[in-house]
């Protein structure tokens, strides 16, 4: 509900003479009350609203699809036509290690089998292990680590030679 709809309600519980009008939805609530004494009399409002909760979970999905654009052009731009690509099976967080202090799962020059596990992408906080569905030599990493992904956005270059 915007502030002009809000002020709509509000001109239309003065009018009408009803002595309170309660709105609920799932992000806000809504109660105004008006005295019956007189048609002058104030009108009071008070509403709730969550903590920025609707409004934060926006803000981190913008800046994802802004790295997203230029990562994935970026890879087919040179020769890469000989290399699989593997992707992002979903939207999330691309780690390259189990935690801050452990090694990379792979890094470039690293050969893989299918099956191998290449990174973890933590969505809605569970870690999700993805694994290679081939064979090879890793050729490039495109994702930073810690970084947003998005689903197909590409993550590595693989020479399946």
């Amino acid at each position: 509900m915007n502030l002009t709809e809000i002020q709509d309600l509000i001109k239309f519980v003065a009018k009408s003479g009803v002595n309170e009008v309660e709105i609920e939805q799932k992000d806000f609530k809504i109660i105004i009350k008006a005295e019956q004494k007189g048609k002058d009399q104030p009108v009071y409002i008070q509403a709730t609203a969550p903590v920025a909760l609707p409004q934060a979970a926006p803000a981190p999905v913008a800046p994802v699809a802004t790295p997203a654009a230029p990562a994935a052009p970026a890879a087919p731009a040179s020769d890469d036509s000989k290399y699989i690509t593997i992707k992002s099976p979903m939207i999330g967080t691309f780690y390259r290690s189990a935690g801050p202090d452990k090694e990379s799962f792979v890094n470039v020059g690293s050969s893989i089998s299918a099956g191998s596990t290449l990174c973890i992408i933590e969505a809605m906080k569970l870690f999700n292990e993805i694994e290679s569905e081939v064979s090879g030599k890793i050729v490039k990493v495109l994702v930073d680590d810690a970084s947003p992904v998005e689903y197909d956005q590409p993550l590595f270059l693989v020479d399946p030679a």
